[in-house]
């Protein structure tokens, strides 16, 4: 959702209203320079050591590449509106939040043209009301998803921004997943979780809270605390995606079971956020990249997509069966076509890389963005009322013909690890 001014395009654009610089909730930067109302970003403007805002993590705004910007802000949902282009050269801009959420993607301008730019952004901290902690994993700290402040990330052709404007909207519906490694927004290149790219496809009319983490089971995702501390800032009206099946397959002993265990996990969360006035859409697990010797596609998660299906059909919620999608999906690629979309990479393709990257369960930048495109083509076709929130330029997407991973252009975060997940 952006537009251009200039003698290009008009495309969509939300409205927004901002105050005075530190005005309340709303706050106005011009990394240009000093525009009147704004407050004015120069290169050594950096975020840290007693300043609340600025360039961080060690990177400027200096036309020779990508960039992070951070403000400190309570937790809660925000409209974030930026200006980006330049006087003298066309630029190609991608905006990514927090945990390299893709807020927006290949924003480009003609020299002397701007593009506004329009999303929403969810930031939240790790305090529960009444004093307790979500308990994030050793993985987690440090990532820009438990902390204060809010950061952007641009990257692309000369990502020359020239203002980015801030307003709080506590009235903002809220799209919450639950999820594990195959959801989670990943800090660092090259794993992606599909529901990092999701925002990608999503108005500025609603925020994604992505609460999925890796390693996570329904279960687990009420003893961690992270449950709680969604339903501590759910509204009336707010919905609540759940991915779960990868790592509840594995759980065993008495009790435990696809029929069982997971069937009541699933209930206590869909129960209780429909107890709070809110709405819940089950995601059947994805598939894990495992051919047989005849190059056809082998289920892993036994029973437990088949749960899913049979608790949503009892308590009348919908349902996208993305384990159906992902069959279809995975099996175009085919055995060899199928690594370009998951985390298989060659010794020395990122720093310190050692050894090869040989991983079946967790997706590269490419693939978590065609799972994403699976997810958005499931709550359009089967007409749910997230609908509204999905932007009118998806032009829906067939599994059975994936996007050629060379039509994927949207840059890389310049922070990558060769740390694997938990779960797998």
């Amino acid at each position: 959702m952006y537009r251009i001014f200039g003698l290009l395009w008009l495309a969509s654009a939300v409205a927004v209203s901002c105050g005075e610089a530190g005005g309340g909730d709303d706050y106005r930067f011009d990394l240009a320079g000093a525009k009147k109302g704004y407050t004015a970003v120069m290169p050594e403007t950096v975020y840290g050591a007693g300043a609340a805002y600025g360039y961080d993590l060690g990177m400027v705004q200096d036309g020779a590449g990508g960039f992070f910007f951070s403000v400190d802000l309570p937790e809660g949902n925000y409209v974030v509106t930026t200006v980006t282009g330049s006087p003298d050269t066309a630029t190609d801009v991608t905006v990514k939040s927090e945990s390299r959420r893709i807020m927006a993607a290949n924003v480009r301008t003609a020299p002397g043209e701007y593009a506004e730019t329009v999303f929403a952004v969810n930031i939240r901290n790790k305090a529960i009301d009444g004093g307790d902690s979500v308990r994030i994993n050793p993985r987690e700290v440090g990532k820009l998803i438990w902390d204060d402040k809010l950061t952007l990330e641009f990257s692309g052709v000369n990502p020359s921004v020239r203002e980015i404007r801030i307003r709080r909207d506590d009235n903002l519906p809220t799209i919450f997943i639950a999820g594990n490694s195959t959801v989670v927004d990943e800090g660092k290149e090259p794993w992606t979780g599909w529901g990092q790219v999701f925002p990608l496809f999503t108005t500025a009319e609603v925020a994604v809270a992505n609460y999925a983490e890796s390693g996570q089971a329904a279960n687990t995702f009420v003893s961690s605390r992270r449950f709680d501390k969604l339903m501590t800032k759910m509204k009336p009206g707010d919905w609540l995606i759940i991915e779960f099946g990868h790592n509840d397959q594995k759980q065993q002993g008495e009790g435990k079971g696809a029929y069982e265990s997971f069937t009541n996990d699933l209930k206590f969360l869909a129960d209780g956020f429909r107890e709070g006035g809110g709405n819940v859409v089950f995601i059947t697990p994805v598939q894990r990249r495992h051919f047989d010797a005849d190059g056809a596609l082998m289920h892993t998660h036994g029973d437990h997509p088949d749960a899913m299906r049979k608790l949503a059909a009892e308590e009348g919620l919908p349902l996208i069966d993305l384990t159906e999608m992902t069959t279809r999906l995975y099996e175009a690629w085919g055995p060899e076509e199928s690594k370009r979309a998951f985390v298989h990479y060659p010794a020395g393709t990122f720093p310190e890389q050692e050894t090869d990257l040989e991983d079946n369960t967790h997706f590269n930048p490419y693939g978590g963005y065609q799972i994403a495109k699976c997810v958005v083509q499931g709550i359009v076709e089967q007409d749910l009322p997230l609908k509204r929130y999905i932007r009118t330029d998806f032009a829906g997407f067939d599994p059975s013909r994936p996007d050629a991973p060379e039509e994927y252009t949207i840059p890389a975060t310049p922070l990558s690890s060769m740390s694997k997940p938990l779960g797998n």
